[in-house]
């Protein structure tokens, strides 16, 4: 018998499973509460001082290569670059879910990906209820999205006791809601294309597909290859930020070694190891063979760190605590002035996106996921109930970053995008307050408690 004691909570199998979640979780539940704080500051900036925020939003950079310009106001290099490496990291965070996480098998993925695609079905057809034969029809796909960020920020702060399960589910959830809108840009948002440019994105691809192929791991292939893809998009007139995905999908997700060579060569590397009394002390300044072995072990590391994980790891904080706030600081900043929020909401834009954030996601959500659970036979798991289901659907309908920006790709001038963003911001806080509310109750009222 082993003298070696594992800890029971370890071994435990849903411990295994959502263990790799919590880091995800804690992360963007944060990150949700620094974009609702710049949320807050553009809406009073635009409000109190609206010349001064159109302004700065407006001012043109211009960068210049050989014969190449690009010319842009500051809220478009948001808009268009920096909102990029927010949807490489969405392809990432699709990657990671598809290969070993929630939508890994159907099983895990199947109640997640109907409720997601009902979670979009239906918003889109209760916007087009009220817009149909108006010029604002073309703005379906905004109440369609979910923003992952604010949801678990707002799902963070409901009691402790509530499963682990209705975490796991809307985090799957909106994973898959952002593959829909994703691909809702990609073929519904774009007016024009441009073949030669895609002709030219195709080439990029297939560099891309083969690096894969042949086992390159240095990032930087990668990052030339995808600069060339967005650049070809945006010549194109498929919107840039499609190729941050589509770069996302073919980072490699194996590193050069497997575990068993990394801990093989760890443990060729820690026998240079061996200094009198059982103590070598601070010897890497003095011992060449010691350094040697401790410069190995790193550059193990990183052969061991698949370049997937490398970039997630790298790329997300600077998204979720910098890009995100900073697109919410450029892009929410709507003058609420009594008489204009008046007619706002009568507008058939502003109540198509709060009615189809408010009543659609939660009844797309509910009534697809049971049909799915019931055609398939797939049991709801982690001690989520069909009154969870509903709560967490009530939170699916806070769509701000991922609804603001579908709402500027559908309406990229005149007064529709302003009253498309104060429907997404009013109809994103009556989710959260109804979806905080009843996930609360809820997991007060838990049996035994």
């Amino acid at each position: 018998m082993s003298n070696k004691i594992v800890p029971a909570i370890e071994t435990h199998p849903i411990l295994r499973i959502i263990g790799p979640f919590h880091g995800f979780f804690n992360k963007f539940a944060t990150s949700g509460f620094l974009l609702f704080c710049a949320t807050f500051v553009a809406l009073l900036w635009a409000n109190i001082f609206p010349h001064s925020y159109e302004h700065l939003w407006h001012i043109q950079l211009s960068f210049s290569f050989a014969d190449l310009t690009l010319s842009k106001s500051l809220l478009h290099w948001v808009d268009e670059a920096l909102m990029t490496l927010f949807f490489f990291v969405v392809g990432l965070e699709i990657k990671r879910e598809i290969l070993i996480g929630e939508l890994s098998s159907v099983g895990k993925a199947l109640l997640p990906v109907f409720g997601a695609i009902g979670g979009m079905v239906v918003p889109a057809l209760i916007y087009l209820v009220f817009n149909v034969g108006t010029s604002s029809v073309k703005g379906w796909g905004i109440p369609m999205a979910t923003d992952i960020a604010f949801a678990l920020a707002v799902l963070s702060l409901t009691c402790k006791s509530l499963p682990f399960g209705v975490r796991v589910f809307l985090s799957a959830l909106a994973i898959a809601d952002d593959i829909g809108a994703v691909l809702v840009i990609a073929l519904f948002y774009t007016a024009s294309v441009n073949w030669a440019y895609m002709g030219l994105a195709a080439v990029f691809t297939i560099g891309l597909a083969a690096a894969n192929v042949l086992w390159v791991r240095h990032t930087l292939v990668y990052a030339l290859l995808g600069i060339g893809i967005w650049l070809s998009f945006l010549g194109a007139g498929v919107h840039a930020t499609v190729a941050g995905v589509l770069v996302a999908l073919f980072i490699p997700a194996r590193g050069r070694y497997d575990t068993d060579t990394f801990v093989r060569k760890v443990h060729l590397y820690l026998k240079k190891f061996e200094c009198e009394d059982q103590s070598c002390g601070h010897t890497i300044l003095l011992n060449q063979d010691h350094l040697n072995a401790v410069q190995s072990i790193e550059l193990a590391c990183h052969h061991t760190e698949t370049p997937l994980q490398r970039l997630e790891h790298g790329l997300n904080t600077w998204v979720s605590y910098l890009i995100v706030p900073l697109f919410a600081l450029a892009n929410a900043g709507v003058a609420m002035h009594i008489q204009e929020m008046s007619l706002a909401f009568r507008h058939p834009a502003a109540l198509g996106i709060i009615f189809g954030l408010v009543l659609g996601k939660p009844l797309g959500i509910t009534i697809f996921t049971f049909v799915g659970s019931k055609l398939f036979n797939v049991p709801l798991f982690g001690g989520v109930t069909w009154l969870h289901i509903i709560g967490a659907g009530m939170l699916g309908g806070i769509g701000f970053t991922m609804s603001i920006f579908i709402a500027g790709l559908s309406f990229p001038t005149g007064p529709l995008v302003e009253v498309s963003k104060i429907g997404i911001i009013s109809g994103s806080i009556i989710s959260a307050i109804l979806g905080l509310v009843t996930l609360t109750l809820m997991s007060r009222n838990r049996p035994g408690k």
